[in-house]
């Protein structure tokens, strides 16, 4: 190689990376599965609404359990989560046996959904959300713990210091439990 050769050899790998440059800043970047599974959580009202208010007669989301708190959040996630599992018995911890509501083997995340029905409820749900946080702890394919808490009539008293009580990382051993809560009136 001769040495004038030297800045035309230059120039072309500084237009290579100058392209390589410009392509990665303009390809969109991809989310994680839980950053979209957290999104679409926080889109729930604004689905229910929709679906209540439409100009069609068809069906009027009512919500007075759980499981129809359940029902429209498979609905809402399942085109996009292929693995999505409903309803699954958990390993059997302390000799009972938890339900996850939803899991996703792939993704390493399970969803717990909870309808807050009274005040006492309210009060009292954080011993609920506890008791799940130590039950999947040990689940061997969880590394986020997901809480859609829907809490239509705010019978919660604080739920800022609730979402900031469960929104953390735990670290049990070796193994991380990273827990997100979605809490919606």
């Amino acid at each position: 190689m001769t040495s004038e050769k030297l800045p035309q050899i230059l120039d072309q790998l500084i237009k290579v990376r100058d392209g390589l440059a410009t392509a990665k800043a303009t390809t969109p970047k991809l989310e994680s599965p839980i950053a979209r599974v957290l999104a679409a959580l926080d889109s729930f009202g604004e689905c229910v609404r929709y679906l209540n208010t439409r100009r069609s007669k068809g069906a009027i989301l009512q919500f007075s359990s759980e499981a129809d708190v359940q029902d429209t959040i498979y609905l809402m996630l399942r085109p996009w989560i292929l693995d999505l599992t409903p309803e699954n018995p958990n390993e059997k911890v302390a000799n009972t046996y938890s339900i996850k509501d939803f899991s996703s083997r792939a993704n390493r995340f399970v969803i717990e959904a909870k309808f807050v029905r009274s005040k006492e409820h309210g009060k009292s749900i954080v011993g609920e959300l506890n008791d799940d946080i130590e039950t999947y702890r040990y689940h061997p394919h969880c590394d986020d713990l997901v809480f859609f808490i829907y809490d239509p009539d705010n019978f919660i008293p604080d739920s800022l210091a609730l979402s900031t009580h469960l929104m953390s990382s735990r670290i049990y051993g070796s193994k991380a439990l990273r827990c997100h809560a979605v809490i919606k009136p």
